[in-house]
């Protein structure tokens, strides 16, 4: 692959941070529900270095800290000023008894458990943590983790972390660190749209990691929240393009959704998609992985990998000729917004 860049700050700043159409996404190696071996995770590290991604995202959640120590490993060899880092705070790991650990959604993972601080103090340890874990002297994006719905429970805890983040110092420890050049950018990691929103409506934030949230599956996102950013001139980095892997695997028999069975509902949707990508040549995971870059204000997408072979196949896929009219047939068909942006459209205004 081509080292091909766009830029998530754009003209906001004198220090944008240059980013890969692609980038690398740690929570895997972190060993999301199951374990991956050292070899593994270091193959699939440099196999992204070697086919020109540039930009690696990893927190202290993935692994308890486990993603955060192989990304260490893997950028001693790139060279810190060969790629741009990102992490996140929010979840404190403090030492802790064996029944103690809260691994999440993680496997084998270091006797650690998880406490939400979004706190100035929090802040300032986790980012000073996750440096040292990653043996670096600074990430160049820094994210508040996981003050959605989704991950807090309920609308009320989310608004109370939000609350936190503003109220207790948090978001003053990050403008903080960004103006005194620690850090280039900052903004938030979460698996919703809204909050994001909302956050910017309270503050200046550069850029949101969003999962799963604008996908082949999920525009909702038009509504408001991205035609927001365009006009803010944020970026977003886009996780989760296959929806949690119904958009890869196609609507086979136990396909996951936004982590859980599918329903039938979503299913016939899907069948429907990869119906009109069959009819294109095209796999279903080949035009959900670059629909996203459709829209301006994605500037990265970040699918997972636990192998070498895996990240090959993502780069692959990220440069699979797709004609414009199965895009365009999409659209006739009902089964993307008129008003999405597609990826000729994007090509054609390059």
């Amino acid at each position: 692959m081509t080292v091909s860049y766009t830029t998530l700050l754009n003209s906001r700043t004198s220090r944008p941070v240059p980013l890969t159409r692609m980038g690398f996404g740690g929570a895997p190696l972190g060993n999301l529900y199951r374990k991956v071996s050292d070899a593994d995770a270091q193959a699939a590290l440099q196999a992204a270095y070697d086919a020109g991604i540039r930009f690696f995202d990893t927190a202290p959640q993935y692994g308890l800290g486990r993603s955060e120590y192989r990304f260490g490993e893997a950028i001693r060899r790139f060279g810190r000023e060969n790629i741009q880092l990102s992490t996140k705070i929010g979840r404190l790991l403090l030492e802790c008894e064996p029944h103690e650990v809260t691994p999440e959604a993680f496997v084998d993972v270091p006797q650690k458990r998880i406490v939400f601080d979004y706190t100035y103090d929090g802040v300032m340890r986790s980012y000073e943590a996750s440096r040292d874990r990653i043996g670096v002297a600074n990430a160049d994006i820094l994210l508040v983790h996981d003050v959605c719905v989704f991950s807090q429970g309920s609308q009320e805890m989310s608004d109370a972390k939000v609350r936190e983040l503003f109220d207790r110092g948090g978001f003053r420890a990050l403008t903080e660190l960004r103006a005194a050049g620690e850090v280039a950018a900052i903004g938030a990691g979460v698996n919703e749209w809204q909050v994001c929103e909302k956050l910017l409506g309270l503050g200046d934030f550069d850029g949101f990691l969003l999962a799963g949230r604008y996908t082949l599956l999920e525009q909702e996102a038009l509504d408001s929240f991205l035609p927001l950013c365009e006009k803010r001139d944020v970026g977003i980095i886009l996780g989760g393009p296959y929806n949690s892997g119904i958009l890869a695997t196609g609507p086979v028999p136990g396909a996951k959704y936004n982590y859980a069975d599918a329903s039938p509902e979503i299913l016939e949707r899907v069948r429907k998609i990869e119906a009109v990508c069959a009819a294109h040549d095209t796999p279903l995971i080949a035009a959900a992985l670059q629909f996203v870059l459709g829209h301006p204000a994605v500037k990265t997408v970040i699918p997972g990998a636990v192998s070498s072979a895996e990240v090959q196949s993502n780069v692959a896929l990220l440069e699979h000729e797709i004609p414009a009219q199965l895009w365009s047939d999409l659209r006739s068909e009902g089964l993307i917004r008129p008003d999405a942006p597609l990826p000729k459209d994007t090509a054609d205004a390059a």
